[in-house]
């Protein structure tokens, strides 16, 4: 009777797994209409004839952010707020600014896992796995690192900016 038990539960696991995660589209695009009223998990679908190309560009990770603030770095994100055609992709990017010693403190995503990419200087990444064990790498330019989706993880610029010095600047007596 054990047995059969255990093979129920198993074919049940098995049987809810389709239904626990996320379905493909059911439309090749979905361009978010920013402007509607209604609100739903997402955005509602633009009117096909009204989708252009600007739905689905954005140049806002050009230019560096202000890192000077009490957090040390900036997150410009480019999601489907910036790009419209997005939506629906489950997919999202985001350029973050470093102060020296800024860090990005420890968060998750539960339902996306993450990739870094250091486009110049280094970054102390690191993420923690359900064992409990810490899974750390400083990267440099060039380098991409991998946050598992759901585990804890965080990024920090390891630069320290030294302390100024006073410079003694001594003028002849004319």
């Amino acid at each position: 009777m054990a047995t059969i038990v255990n093979i129920f539960l198993v074919s049940f696991v098995v049987a809810l797994v389709p239904v626990l995660a996320d379905y493909d589209m059911l439309q090749d695009i979905c361009v978010a209409d920013l402007s509607s009223s209604v609100k739903i998990n997402g955005y509602p679908c633009k009117d096909t004839t009204s989708v252009s190309e600007n739905d689905f560009f954005f140049n806002g990770l050009i230019k560096p952010g202000s890192t000077n603030n009490s957090k040390g770095y900036i997150v410009t994100g480019a999601n489907v707020e910036k790009i419209p055609g997005l939506n629906t992709l489950g997919v999202s990017m985001s350029r973050i600014d470093y102060a020296p010693g800024g860090v990005n403190p420890p968060h998750t995503h539960l339902r996306a896992s993450e990739i870094v990419f250091v486009l110049q200087g280094q970054l102390q990444v690191g993420f923690i796995t359900s064992a409990n064990k810490l899974i750390s790498k400083t990267i440099n330019a060039g380098e991409v690192f991998v946050f598992p989706k759901g585990l804890v993880h965080f990024q920090e610029n390891p630069h320290i900016v030294p302390k100024r010095t006073r410079e003694a600047h001594w003028v002849p007596e004319s």
